[in-house]
């Protein structure tokens, strides 16, 4: 990237990429392109506009750090006066808007270039549209292309010359005033979009006009034009129409208010938020909810709720299992004050399925997906609409509109969370006809539904064939009989319940006891989190004994976990044994149970020992947990030497090194042999073996690329994990952190980019390099993520606390009364820019301290 002028606007690395991919989005609120506008049923829908703002996390001012070796960032970056500090702020935002908006208006420009030449070819005798098609598609454009140039043109001038006296809400009241235009543009938009494409399909001339429109870049970047389409231009103008609340939130945010600004921000954001909502009336894309059911006549066994996939797409259902037949319903849609009832989708009587092997026949159909990222996005918003209903109800004393509102908002968030989560199929075999497919979060649930069946099938059961009217009868009793009412998810629980665990929960996996024969034997540990299962460890194979000893110690994230599970089983080595459904070994299940996580036992600082009993084998256990707060606090090593807990400046300077070398050889091991392990990073290493590295670097013994060679590869991973963790202050420092807070909470792309590209070049040179030197890792790790099914977003959920997390918490002092808003805030954040970096374009060294500021930052 060139380096740039303070005296012109500044032109960003990242709004480059942007315009060569042409994919121009707002982070949180992106901009769909035409294939994600889709809807499920493939029709095409009106995206639905969000004015809420970001969430902002709260700040807390930290003390300044000793080192010397780190340049100094701009005051209003760092903990100082609020005034100096909100005004730099505030420039960063109108920066990057302004940058963006220069783009915005060469879209604009690109879009209605065509307009004059297909307009004069029009009243020819060879007319590549008509004026009426051409009056449709571009309806509008002129009009907001003005708007936008007219603001742009006097913004522009403010930022040049700032200072604490310039005022721009008079800017933005104007613009804020003049977004009816839009209003029209949306009415016609989708008409627009059709005309268009029925026009590509009948004229091969427009055709190539429409799919090969030449965008202006940035003054002063490399590329001068890209190529785009008239469908992606045409959204444009509906993506930007929210760019003007989220600014506003974002200066107000940086404003203080008793500058001229703070009331004409406020007054255009007003306006803006009015329009919005008027706006969203007519394009709100109507949201299903999803309730519940259970069942009679028969006795009834078990009900839960299950996806379905069906026709290749999932679709919650509520399942029955009665003493003779299998029935799956959903929830019929009924008027409001209506008696709500079940319909049925199919039955299939006991007698007509084929449980032979553990192993399916079938291959498993292509069914739609998730990204890791999008399932963690969810989690996020949950979490985050969670903690604000808390806020509400302190602060509303029992009204409780906004209350039903967030809950209602919750629900859904939650309900199709639950959806695209489960991932281990079940299939349901008839020997008859159509087979049916469930897909499950773990392997304990599918174990519990298959031995439910396979119990009853021992039964002399008779084939049933129930009339339309019998069919009805059962479906209807149902809804009364049922044992499961809600979906398994946090909305549907009482206040007064616990929110559940947040931290980490210590398991040592003693032995096992009970078997009856030598068997090839290990243990894997699930816990709940936002209602579903995960696998968090695996225990080693112990081969060929009755009495597997283990002593194995995992760590465990805990996200708001109430339950701990443990699964035993016999390892099977025949290859030719494959599971269809998902391409693994079949290993039989000898025993499954699970033990609740009470706060008051598990909190104590001593282990606790229990025991869980399972088809007659007993698998002895101790576990103990460690909040959030006190696992990651960091605590400076006493000693001078050794590498753990001692500040990365001095190792690396002890070392002549740029990178420490334990984290380059933990990175070499992993990418070595563990790249393609499932889990990898996620999935827990033994803790004795931890240790053992841990000592052995902080020695510096001699064989340690012996040991690492023959190490389990998630022992080496979890090594990596411990160093940082166990820096004396955070690889990102702890003056920075409040900066790097502020920075990912701004809305705005080009602002934001300015300020984390900012705070990247004011990292101490060690701190910098060993950062960028992991993230170029973890993004190789994610290249595998089919394999190792770790994607960007979990292994930023994995490492954003570590490499973050403050040594002194200011927050952890505040009396906190939610668990979960420790997840919800803090951590959230940390999560947020470590996944920011993770998904930027590759970032270098060289560069980032050739460009060591891309305006001039003087207030």
């Amino acid at each position: 990237m060139e380096h740039l002028s303070t005296r012109e606007l500044p032109r960003l690395s990242w709004i480059d990429t942007l315009y060569s991919n042409f994919n121009y989005n707002t982070d949180g609120y992106e901009g769909d392109t035409a294939e994600d506008r889709k809807s499920q049923d493939g029709s095409e829908t009106m995206p639905f506009i969000d004015e809420s703002p970001t969430m902002s996390p709260h700040l807390c001012a930290r003390g300044q750090d000793g080192e010397a070796v780190s340049p100094t960032p701009p005051e209003g970056l760092l903990p100082g006066g609020d005034m100096e500090k909100g005004l730099e702020m505030k420039k960063l935002v109108l920066s990057g808007f302004l940058a963006s908006e220069e783009i915005y208006i060469n879209q604009l420009e690109a879009l209605l270039l065509p307009m004059k030449p297909l307009k004069a070819t029009a009243t020819t005798s060879k007319p590549v549209l008509t004026m009426e098609q051409i009056d449709t598609i571009f309806f509008m454009i002129q009009d907001i292309f003005e708007v936008h140039k007219e603001f742009y043109d006097a913004l522009f001038p403010n930022i040049q010359q700032w200072d604490e006296k310039v005022t721009v809400g008079h800017l933005f009241q104007k613009l804020a005033s003049q977004l009816g235009v839009y209003k029209a543009f949306v009415d016609n938009y989708k008409v627009a979009v059709e005309t268009a494409e029925k026009c590509s399909q009948a004229n091969i001339q427009f055709q190539k006009i429409s799919e090969n429109l030449k965008v202006k870049g940035p003054k002063e970047s490399k590329d001068c034009t890209t190529t785009a389409t008239m469908e992606a231009l045409l959204y444009k103008p509906i993506d930007r129409v929210t760019r003007s609340t989220l600014v506003l939130h974002d200066l107000l945010k940086h404003t203080p208010k008793d500058h001229p600004d703070f009331p004409l921000l406020q007054d255009a954001l007003r306006i803006s938020q009015n329009f919005l909502s008027s706006i969203n009336e007519e394009i709100d894309p109507r949201r299903t909810a999803v309730t519940t059911p259970k069942g009679e006549a028969r006795q009834l066994v078990k009900d839960g709720f299950l996806v379905e996939v069906s026709e290749g797409t999932r679709k919650l259902r509520h399942v029955f299992l009665f003493t003779d037949l299998l029935l799956c319903a959903k929830m019929k849609k009924t008027a409001v004050g209506r008696h709500q009832q079940y319909e049925c989708k199919w039955y299939i009587p006991l007698a007509d399925l084929s449980f032979q092997t553990l192993d399916d026949t079938d291959s498993l159909p292509h069914v739609q997906t998730l990204s890791e990222h999008e399932i963690e996005e969810m989690k996020i918003k949950i979490s985050t609409i969670k903690s604000e209903i808390q806020k509400e109800k302190k602060a509303q004393k029992g009204q409780s509109r906004n209350v039903d509102r967030l809950r209602k908002k919750m629900n859904e968030q939650e309900s199709c969370l639950l959806i695209h989560s489960p991932t281990i199929p079940f299939r349901i075999p008839n020997k008859h006809g159509k087979s049916y497919l469930f897909l499950l979060s773990s392997d304990y649930e599918r174990s519990e539904w298959r031995e439910s069946i396979q119990k009853l099938m021992k039964k002399d059961l008779q084939a049933c064939v129930l009339s339309s009217v019998e069919l009805q009868v059962l479906t209807g009793s149902c809804f009364k009989l049922r044992t499961v009412h809600n979906i398994p998810v946090t909305s549907t629980k009482d206040d007064e319940e616990s929110p559940g665990l947040y931290g980490f929960l210590h398991v040592i996996v003693h032995k096992a006891m009970g078997l009856k024969e030598s068997a090839n034997m290990y243990c894997t540990l699930e816990v709940d989190s936002f209602g579903y299962f995960v696998s968090k460890a695996k225990t080693r194979v112990f081969r060929d004994t009755t009495e597997p000893t283990w002593n194995e110690e995992f760590e465990i994230e805990l996200e708001g976990s109430q339950c701990l599970r443990i699964l035993c089983y016999e390892k099977c080595y025949d290859k030719s044994k494959i599971n269809k459904d998902d391409n693994e070994i079949v290993d039989k299940i000898m025993g499954k149970g699970q033990v609740q996580l009470d706060p008051q036992t598990v909190q104590s600082k001593n282990w606790h020992m229990d025991v869980i009993e399972m088809n007659g084998i007993k698998v002895e256990f101790s576990m103990k947990f460690t909040s959030r707060d006190l696992s990651l606090k960091r605590t400076p090593s006493k000693k001078q030497s050794g590498v753990f807990g001692v500040k990365i400046s001095v190792v690396t300077k002890r070392e002549r090194s740029k990178v420490p070398y334990i984290v380059r050889q933990c990175i070499e091991e992993v990418e070595k042999r563990g790249i393609d392990e499932v889990g990898i990073y996620r999935i827990s290493g033994v803790a004795t073996d931890i240790q053992a590295l841990k000592a052995a670097f902080d020695a510096n013994t001699k064989d340690i690329l012996m040991m690492l060679s023959d190490m389990d590869i998630n022992a080496i991973a979890g090594t990596l994990k411990l160093y940082f963790r166990e820096l004396p202050e955070p690889l990102l420092t702890d003056r920075l952190y409040p900066a790097f807070m502020e920075g990912i909470a701004l809305s705005d792309p080009a602002a934001k980019e300015n300020c984390m590209m900012h705070l990247l070049r004011s990292l101490p040179d060690p701190n910098l390099i060993t950062f960028l030197s992991l993230l170029e890792h973890l993004k190789r790790v994610a290249e595998k993520e089919p394999v190792n099914k770790m994607s960007l977003h979990n292994l930023a959920t994995v490492f954003g606390p570590t490499l973050l997390r403050p040594s002194e918490s200011e927050s952890s002092k505040a009396h906190i009364t939610l668990a979960s808003d420790i997840w919800s805030h803090d951590v959230m954040a940390q999560v947020q820019v470590l996944l920011y970096y993770l998904q930027h374009p590759p970032i270098s060294f060289a560069e980032l301290k050739k460009n060591t500021l891309y305006f001039s930052t003087d207030v």
